[in-house]
């Protein structure tokens, strides 16, 4: 019998179709976030060097290296031009999830809400729920074949009961970048009510198109309301690493460390001084691994080009609407394959306006070389069938 926090929360999809899809080579991998694009040499070279280091092999410290704190804490200095302290307001976790659920333990109490995009990330509705909050969605609207965040939704959702607004730019399914003009609205109520902003940054420098990165920290009044969580997953393509990071004032940061502390003690030692190195690589190398990602979107989009294909803006999945073509998001996904050997993820329970009628396509493990026939896979999946 489950405990009433498990009641109504599904288990993700993702490894189903994964398990469905086994080794087939055949198949196009577009299930789940990972990438085929190595890390920076400079963090290979670290982790193995961290192998053999006495210190690596360490319980301590519980809250992660000074080192890292240091760069960690540089680096949302240079993207917020707002100084932070290393010592007191940053904390190493494992991976960015660890930082989300630790920031929301310390920032909600049971029956708190708080509002996400939809769709976004199911792991993020989840752990609210875990967390004994509650999560209230505000729907993503396409707008000129891009996805706009419904401004007038998000107003009228707000309640003397909101403690927190838990973004993830770009956005994960959808690839939904926000604008200047909605990172503001956000900015706005978060002073007005004096609430939480928690920052889901996994892929904050993904952005295609020449779109501008935005920090909502760097906005008037946010440095003291953001709290934001990132990691070395995406961007720097070390997913299994898992070193993350949350970043915010100290009056929170200390309750956040606190709530680290008794749920993994410690970050991964392993993989510190790997993340340091990575944090401090050129410029180039993401720039060089997004814009690898970019024509790999650019690929799919145009071979799809007439079907309900919504283009990421940034990020490394995007939205097929299998609604249109006749199908819930689950019998299409097994439609796809059954017939298109395609390995995609039934979006039901990411959302509630935008959910059952799309399967996600991650474009950031297949080379464009193996992408080229993806319009036929599909039409024979859920149109020709």
């Amino acid at each position: 019998m489950s405990v009433k926090r498990l009641c109504g929360i599904p288990g993700f999809s993702i490894d189903r179709v994964a398990n469905a899809a086994g080794n087939d080579p055949e198949i196009l991998r577009l299930e789940n976030l990972d990438t085929d694009l190595a890390p920076p040499d400079g963090a290979i070279a670290a982790s193995k060097r961290a192998v053999t280091d006495d210190a690596a092999n360490s319980y301590l410290p519980f809250t992660g290296s000074l080192e890292l704190c240091l760069a960690v804490a540089e680096r949302l200095g240079s993207q917020t031009h707002h100084a932070y302290d290393p010592v007191n307001e940053v904390v190493i976790t494992c991976g960015g999830t660890e930082g989300l659920f630790d920031t929301l333990l310390a920032a909600t109490d049971p029956g708190d809400e708080v509002i996400l995009t939809d769709p976004t990330y199911a792991g993020m509705i989840n752990r609210v729920r875990l967390a004994g909050a509650i999560p209230r969605l505000i729907p993503f609207l396409l707008k000129d074949g891009e996805w706009r965040l419904d401004l007038e939704a998000l107003q009228a959702r707000v309640t003397d009961r909101t403690r927190a607004l838990f973004i993830m730019n770009p956005s994960m399914p959808s690839g939904a970048v926000l604008n200047l003009q909605e990172w503001r609205a956000i900015a706005k109520i978060c002073v007005d009510r004096n609430i939480w902003l928690i920052y889901n940054a996994a892929m904050e420098r993904i952005l295609y198109d020449n779109r501008p990165y935005i920090h909502p920290a760097s906005l008037p009044g946010m440095a003291e309301r953001t709290i934001t969580v990132g990691s070395v997953s995406k961007e720097y393509r070390m997913i299994g690493w898992r070193v993350g990071w949350v970043v915010g004032p100290a009056t929170i940061i200390k309750d956040i460390a606190l709530v680290h502390i008794y749920n993994v003690v410690t970050p991964t030692g392993l993989s510190q001084k790997a993340a340091c190195s990575a944090l401090k690589a050129p410029e180039k190398d993401v720039a060089a691994a997004v814009q690898e990602w970019e024509k790999r979107r650019n690929v799919i989009v145009e071979r799809l080009a007439g079907l309900p294909i919504i283009s990421a803006a940034g990020g490394w999945s995007m939205l097929l609407n299998v609604k249109e073509l006749g199908h819930d998001s689950f019998t299409a996904s097994e439609l796809l394959l059954e017939h298109g050997k395609i390995a995609a993820t039934p979006m039901r329970d990411w959302g509630e306006r935008n959910s059952d009628q799309f399967v996600r396509l991650v474009f950031s493990n297949e080379p464009v070389s193996r992408l080229g026939d993806i319009r036929d896979r599909v039409l024979r999946s859920l149109v020709s069938g």
